[in-house]
């Protein structure tokens, strides 16, 4: 969530920031202004009557020695008052300050300063391109790769779980694995990251510390009356790992990765963007993350996005960087770059990797802090990005690698992972 002291500081330049996303969200930082006020002057009024008690309380003992029973007696009475007040006050500031944590809850982090400014994707502007676009003549597309190969299985599928889900078969099932094993294996040995293995249902509180609750519950598959969930993406875990905890500065930065499934309800609307693979309930994802020093954050995100595109440069696939406009980029995220990989299939590009600074907004929700080498308590920067989502690089990489005889050509990279260089039709 945003930082109180912020928006009490420059209210103004808040509302501005958070517009530029678009919606209504900025209205929100009066109504949270408004909570403070009264959260802080109950409080205030609170202390100062506390600290008349306490003081009445020796005068009251001092008035007994002295034979003074009247005064106290009358003292006694006007703090069985101030004690009901004192109680009123509690009840109103503890009102204020639930209804001001809500609020912040509900309001979006400032996209960066230098982010472009636009109200949806078409104002995104193309940073770099990696490659060319193969050419091929008449590009198939995976549906029709994976059929003729033997490789995945919908209506299996469906029979067993219904729409917007995967069997894999045979070398289709060992090509998943060989890519989640050399996902992981390139981010561990080669770029830094500890390989962590988390648990693929978390607790309603680790949904609220990295943002998708409570704007995004009707998208995620909620257990035990939504008092837990199936992970939407192995970001809710990883990074709430470090939930309530202080860490020290020599710590930083955490550098994780992991795999697991991820599950989500929304699995777009009718029509070509829903055929196939492309966008599904279930698929599997390797996931970055990074907690790092404020003044670090944003240097570390080019970094972390650089080790995303690695995959697919070892892989040889074309793909494109976009930067998210204001009115594009997620809720929780100051700064991302998407990572679109080429799909001559589908005849155009696929958004393969999602790379965000999220400032310290993901760290207040989860009440994460570290300790600097002054022994000054600081709130750290999150950071994460998929490296990458499994089902478009799949998608990619046999549209991408298919052959005139309808075989995929596998990138040498992944080779000793498949065990073949070549994945061929049933046929052949």
């Amino acid at each position: 969530m945003l930082d109180i002291r912020v928006i009490r500081e420059n209210p103004e330049y808040v509302k501005e920031r958070v517009r530029l996303r678009g919606g209504d969200h900025w209205m929100l930082v009066d109504k949270v202004l408004e909570c403070d006020v009264k959260r802080r002057n109950a409080e205030t009024e609170k202390q100062a009557l506390s600290s008349e008690r306490n003081s009445s309380s020796k005068l009251i003992g001092q008035m007994m020695k002295e034979g003074r029973r009247e005064e106290a007696e009358e003292l006694k009475k006007r703090m069985g008052e101030v004690g009901e007040r004192i109680k009123e006050l509690d009840a109103v500031a503890s009102a204020a300050a639930e209804e001001q944590e809500s609020l912040l809850l509900n309001i979006p982090n400032m996209p960066h300063d230098a982010a472009p400014v636009g109200e949806d994707e078409s104002a995104n502007p193309e940073l770099r391109v990696w490659g060319s676009k193969p050419e091929i003549a008449e590009p198939k597309d995976h549906v029709q790769i994976a059929t003729a190969c033997g490789l995945l299985n919908f209506e299996d599928a469906t029979r067993i779980s219904g729409s917007g889900f995967i069997v894999y078969r045979g070398l289709g099932a060992r090509l998943e694995r060989a890519l989640i094993n050399f996902l992981l294996d390139t981010q561990t040995q080669e770029n830094g990251y500890q390989e962590v293995g988390v648990p693929f249902i978390v607790k309603r509180e680790c949904m609220y510390g990295t943002g998708q609750l409570p704007k995004f519950e009707e998208d995620m598959y909620g257990l035990e009356g939504n008092s837990m969930f199936l992970v939407p993406t192995a970001e809710v875990p990883v990074t709430n790992l470090c939930r309530d905890q202080i860490l020290k500065e020599s710590d930083l930065p955490v550098k994780m990765t992991a795999y697991t499934p991820c599950f989500r309800r929304e699995a777009g609307s009718a029509g070509r963007e829903n055929k196939g693979m492309i966008r599904v309930h279930q698929f599997d994802k390797v996931e970055l993350v990074e907690i790092c020093r404020p003044e670090d954050g944003f240097a570390e995100l080019e970094k972390l996005t650089s080790h995303a595109e690695c995959i697919l440069q070892k892989l040889g696939l074309h793909y494109r960087v976009i930067e998210l406009c204001t009115g594009d980029v997620g809720f929780s995220s100051a700064k991302t770059y998407d990572i679109e990989v080429w799909a001559p299939g589908q005849g155009k590009y696929l958004e393969v990797s999602s790379c965000s600074c999220f400032t310290d907004y993901q760290a207040r929700r989860m009440k994460l802090r570290y300790k600097d080498a002054t022994g000054k308590m600081r709130v750290p920067y999150t950071l994460n990005g998929s490296g990458t989502a499994l089902p478009r690089l799949y998608v990619a990489l046999l549209e991408q690698c298919q052959q005139p005889d309808g075989s995929v050509r596998v990138p040498a990279a992944l080779v000793p992972y498949l065990g073949t260089d070549t994945i061929p039709t049933t046929g052949a």
